[in-house]
């Protein structure tokens, strides 16, 4: 096991104005599990690759543990990386693809059969260790796979979007399994997903990119509760979170036809325009007249709980399509569309962002 460290690492494709990669800055713990996770096109993959030595590094470090691995071979990096494809070779059966880095290792045969029984064990594939990859569901390929990495007993595991494969069902229940087995094994992993739902349930720590961009690294719970911007607030959350367009005022800031009452320390910037970010759960039903008019669009009815889509509503017109707002209601509580209702703010629920750079405002109070 090892920590990995990216120092001002940057990847510029040829021909590309900007770098895929841009300095990025991070290190991961020991035994973390730590996933990558951004839009399509935001630099995660490339980076995982870097490290993997798929990838040139044009500027900046990456070490394992203490070495410097940029000008180093893949194979002497000592990794082990799955891939979306699972990339398991069809003429060969489930052992022999599970050992097949070790032979090219020179690792002895007994040696190699105690590893592969071993991480079988442990991926619960025993039974199949003498079929062949077509003889095998899309989930147990995916587990072959995971145990060709097992058994190579590497410092750090890399995994590229291995689940996209699989159906929703087996998905769910794949990432517990994967999460389960990284903390089992202790081996220092980095996980890329543009899925925000398997990054929050399953990583220690997640890393959001934007545009090769580093945004923010913290904990599922933090990201969530505490974002630094409006790309994190806004992609951090499902269903993701409201961010309106609001102005200060005296009394408080401006939502469609409502004024919302807010900290005094956000006075001094009366007459601003802010983004305004709330969590889907932190509004809830008002009677008519109180609180946020909504225009309801939908309304997307779940069994245990339903989610309003709508738009803030100005005076009885509906504003612009940006002010659109989810929220989380009670199914017996739940409008007819076309609907206009309204919500209150739960108390300090409330984030504010710069609307011209996105940032988040923090103020006393």
């Amino acid at each position: 096991m090892a920590t990995v460290t990216f120092e001002n690492a940057t990847r510029t494709f040829p021909k590309s104005e900007r770098p895929a990669v841009d300095r990025l800055t991070l290190e991961v713990h020991d035994g973390e599990f730590l996933v990558l996770v951004g839009p399509s096109g935001c630099g995660k993959t490339t980076s995982l690759r870097m490290l993997a030595g798929l990838e040139h590094v044009d500027e900046g470090a990456i070490r394992i543990g203490e070495r410097d691995v940029v000008n180093l071979a893949p194979r002497e990096r000592d990794i082990a990386m799955v891939f979306q494809n699972y990339a398991l070779y069809p003429h060969m059966n489930v052992a022999q693809n599970m050992g097949f880095g070790l032979r090219m290792a020179k690792v002895s045969r007994s040696e190699i059969d105690e590893r592969v029984r071993a991480a079988a064990r442990i991926l619960d594939i025993e039974d199949y260790l003498d079929r062949k990859p077509r003889e095998l569901s899309g989930g147990q390929r995916q587990r072959v796979a995971m145990g060709r990495a097992i058994v190579r007993e590497p410092q750090v595991f890399l995994m590229d979007e291995p689940l996209s494969n699989l159906d929703a069902k087996l998905r769910v229940a794949t990432r517990a399994e994967i999460a389960a087995l990284q903390r089992n094994l202790g081996v220092t992993t980095i996980y890329v997903t543009h899925d925000q739902v398997e990054a929050m349930t399953m990583g220690d720590r997640v890393a959001v990119m934007r545009d090769g961009v580093l945004q923010q690294c913290d904990t599922p719970r933090a990201l969530y509760a505490d974002p630094v911007n409006s790309f994190v607030a806004g992609f951090i959350g499902s269903p993701a979170m409201n961010l309106l367009e609001g102005t200060l005022e005296a009394g408080g800031v401006r939502l469609g036809s409502a004024v919302v009452p807010v900290a005094g320390g956000l006075q001094k910037r009366v007459g601003e325009s802010v983004i305004v970010g709330l969590r889907p759960e932190a509004l809830t039903p008002a009677p008519a007249g109180d609180g946020i008019p909504v225009t309801v669009n939908i309304v997307e009815e779940l069994g245990a709980e339903a989610f309003v889509h709508g738009q803030l509503a100005n005076g009885g017109a509906t504003v612009r399509a940006e002010s659109a707002v989810i929220a989380r209601v009670e199914p017996s509580d739940a409008p007819g569309k076309g609907d206009v209702i309204h919500f209150r703010v739960k108390e300090g629920s409330m984030l504010f962002f710069d609307a011209a750079s996105g940032q988040r405002i923090r103020y006393d109070g």
